[in-house]
């Protein structure tokens, strides 16, 4: 259960990564076309007040995975994280924990009519992306399984050691998620999502196979030829930087960017009224992907456009 379980949380928490990475041309790149961007402070948390709230709630950036020695949480984020009564993830992970429902969204994550992704790949790209499994730990029998599930879920995978549960198991690697996870179990607070993992999944139904796969190939081919490119995020994460991490995001022009609204732009404004509620209700810590944060159609600029205050915390203390 816990093998499952790692699979389909690196799904599902490292999905905002993969698409803001896959969706070649950013909400960025397509808003300064028309409208000048409305720039934000580089911090990874932010109090959200006014708008009738009574009490201040919070919302910070993660990064999905990140090696142990490089996890890090301020002070200012403990303080916030305590004085919360709500943590909300993208989706809720104490639903995932449930073994019916996780199989229930494995046999959702496969493609239909017995298709491979042999049939939408050349073959030689076929034989790279096979190959770049295999090196990382995938063997025939796995990929006999692996090869029939939607090639966007097998992006989220590409750079996963398939043996050790992307090094979450060893301890070498650390996931913010799951530490929040945890840390609200232990002071017992309420866990919620921002949207359901069947929503997640159900947006694939809306993407062409042919392009799942090209965007999968594309996603190994840049990782293979930028072997740097996960220390660069990482280092740009460290230092709280949002504008680097958004720079970063739209230097790939190619790609998939018809499905920027369904991917990150609809989503983001989904959750607004979500969080509003949220926040109505009870004060609330929201931990969503880095990624999700700056832009125009970022979460903190749609909520300052629905009236709140957004207040960066990197060099503030509560």
């Amino acid at each position: 259960m816990k093998f499952l379980f790692n699979y389909l949380f690196f799904f599902f928490i490292g999905f905002g990564a993969v698409t803001a990475q896959e969706a070649k041309m950013p909400i960025e790149k397509a808003v300064e076309k028309t409208v000048a961007p409305k720039p934000i402070a580089n911090s990874l948390l932010w109090a959200i007040s006014g708008n009738g709230l009574q009490d201040t709630s919070y919302l910070y950036g993660t990064i999905h995975l990140i090696a142990k020695e490089d996890f890090f949480l301020t002070d200012a984020t403990k303080t916030a994280f305590n004085k919360s009564k709500k943590v909300t993830f993208e989706i809720n992970m104490e639903d995932m924990m449930d073994m019916g429902t996780q199989m229930s969204l494995m046999m959702k994550a496969f493609m239909t009519d017995g298709q491979t992704l042999s049939d939408f790949l050349e073959p030689n790209k076929y034989k790279e992306v096979k190959a770049h499994f295999a090196e990382m730990g995938m063997n025939d029998f796995m990929w006999q399984m692996m090869e029939k599930i939607k090639p966007m879920f097998l992006s989220v995978f590409g750079s996963m050691d398939m043996t050790g549960g992307g090094g979450l198991n060893t301890g070498e690697m650390m996931s913010y998620e799951m530490e929040f996870m945890e840390m609200a179990k232990g002071k017992e607070k309420t866990i919620g999502g921002l949207e359901t993992a069947e929503y997640q999944m159900s947006m694939f139904d809306s993407i062409p196979y042919e392009a799942q796969a090209a965007m999968l190939y594309e996603s190994i081919k840049v990782e293979s030829s930028s072997t740097d490119q996960l220390d660069e995020m990482v280092k740009l994460y460290k230092n709280q930087d949002l504008k680097g991490m958004m720079k970063m995001f739209a230097a790939d022009e190619e790609g998939v960017g018809q499905y920027e609204d369904l991917l990150l732009v609809g989503r983001n404004k989904n959750w607004i009224p979500v969080m509003q509620k949220m926040m109505g209700e009870q004060v609330t810590f929201f931990a969503v992907g880095a990624g999700h944060l700056g832009g125009n159609n970022g979460v903190v600029n749609l909520l300052k456009a629905e009236g709140f205050i957004l207040t960066p915390m990197n060099y503030r203390t509560l």
